[in-house]
């Protein structure tokens, strides 16, 4: 299987040739794995006017399966009748070769591949020496290798100068034109959690027309969040994808991955760094097609607009779950100036229908600088049972005599504490 098949497109892809008849000939070939061959099985039932005749010609075909004539895979191997396919992140292999046609012996060869996109030209040749001398009927070999990093339209321009022996310095070059298609559709949704977390999902979609064995899919964070991939389950001990064992990803398939970031707490701390757009990362894709054929992928940095806060925010960073009807439970509140100026700060507890703040209202928190946090232990219970929204805090800035309202903060669940019944 590790067979490497040679397809010449020299017929299909010239664009350019040189008119003039030369000592040398040139040839290319990209270099691409086989495909396993597949048949046309024909099959009629024993009454029927062919009889066992197409059984008995499946079983001498020697590309059919022995015991399994009637399948479409054979065990041969086909090699690449056409130039195919190239898709972005693939690898573009392709064996040059240079022959001495005539009688005479050639000397000062030099062969040059260069590739040309839309953007840049790249020279692929692996030497760019000149061979001293080509005798008749040798021939120069060279194969180049390179990473397809754009799409659209590729030229690959070889180009071969040679010395005849009477001294004349000779030159031709050839072009060979391809597409590259682009192999992949990634789109991405940001959602943002009520503390710092960021979600991010990203759908990958396989828009070739042949399977892909997804062999790794992550995200690369940037210096300011770390990340946990979510695309795996525990069982047994043991971690498992949730797209099961074979990662297949069929033509025109969809699949969802899921990630969580966190900010680092050097830059949680300072309320003014993650402001605005903020790059989160870049997915990192690689997968095999065709007899372990690799390709890889990485998106340019990923961007989001991070929720603004305004001048203050307040969040939560401890809240039970559950709490007990009519019994104090603690939270603590983060308070932080997302402003470029100083606040001086009063809290008030506005008590609800349902929630009783337990305390002092209306004291002071002092001055905060920007960018600075405070973190503040409160005390409140619940008066009736079942999911209750924590509301009623209001922070008032004296400086500017400005109230920041907050309301619906969070949620808890109030049950009835649990009593033994009588005997």
């Amino acid at each position: 299987m590790q067979v490497k098949g040679q397809s010449s497109v020299a017929d299909k892809m010239e664009v350019n040739q040189a008119k003039q008849e030369h000592l040398l000939a040139l040839k290319v070939m990209r270099l691409t794995k086989p495909t396993l061959f597949t048949n046309m099985p024909v099959t009629c039932e024993d009454r029927d006017l062919p009889g066992d005749l197409f059984i008995r010609l499946m079983k001498d075909d020697p590309s059919t399966v022995k015991g399994a004539e009637t399948l479409i895979l054979g065990e041969m191997l086909t090699l690449p009748q056409n130039f195919g396919n190239i898709f972005l992140g693939e690898t573009f292999s392709s064996y040059i070769s240079v022959h001495n046609d005539s009688n005479q012996v050639v000397k000062d060869i030099l062969v040059k591949a260069d590739l040309q996109t839309s953007s840049q030209r790249l020279n692929l040749s692996a030497s760019n020496s000149a061979v001293s001398e080509l005798k008749p009927e040798c021939c120069i070999d060279d194969v180049i290798h390179h990473e397809v990093k754009e799409i659209g339209t590729h030229i690959l321009v070889c180009a071969v100068s040679y010395t005849t022996q009477t001294g004349e310095k000779l030159y031709f070059r050839k072009f060979f034109k391809f597409q590259v298609l682009k192999p992949l559709d990634v789109k991405t949704k940001f959602y943002n959690a009520e503390t710092d977390e960021v979600f991010l999902e990203a759908q990958i979609q396989n828009i070739t027309t042949s399977p892909m064995f997804m062999e790794k899919v992550s995200l690369e964070p940037s210096i300011m969040y770390n990340v946990t991939e979510l695309n795996n389950v525990s069982a047994s001990y043991e971690s498992e994808s949730t797209f099961g064992k074979m990662s297949y990803l069929q033509p025109l398939d969809t699949r969802q991955y899921l990630y969580c970031l966190k900010p680092k707490p050097e830059f949680a701390e300072k309320a003014g760094v993650i402001k605005g757009v903020t790059v989160i990362g870049k997915l990192d894709i690689v997968w095999k097609t065709n007899l372990g054929e690799r390709g890889r992928l990485q998106t340019s940095q990923l961007q989001r607009m991070a929720p603004g806060y305004g001048d203050v925010r307040l969040s939560l960073e401890l809240i039970p779950d559950t709490v007990s009807l009519e019994e104090p439970f603690d939270i603590t509140c983060k308070i932080t100036n997302c402003s470029e100026r100083t606040m001086d700060l009063v809290l008030e507890m506005c008590n609800t229908r349902s929630i009783h703040w337990c305390g002092v209202s209306g004291r002071q928190l002092g001055k905060l600088s920007p960018s600075a946090s405070l973190s503040i232990p409160l005390k409140l219970l619940s008066s009736v049972q079942g999911l209750q929204s924590i509301s009623g805090l209001r922070l008032t800035d004296t400086f500017l005599k400005r109230t920041y309202e907050y309301d619906d903060i969070a949620q808890v669940c109030v049950v009835c504490p649990y009593t033994s019944p009588e005997s």
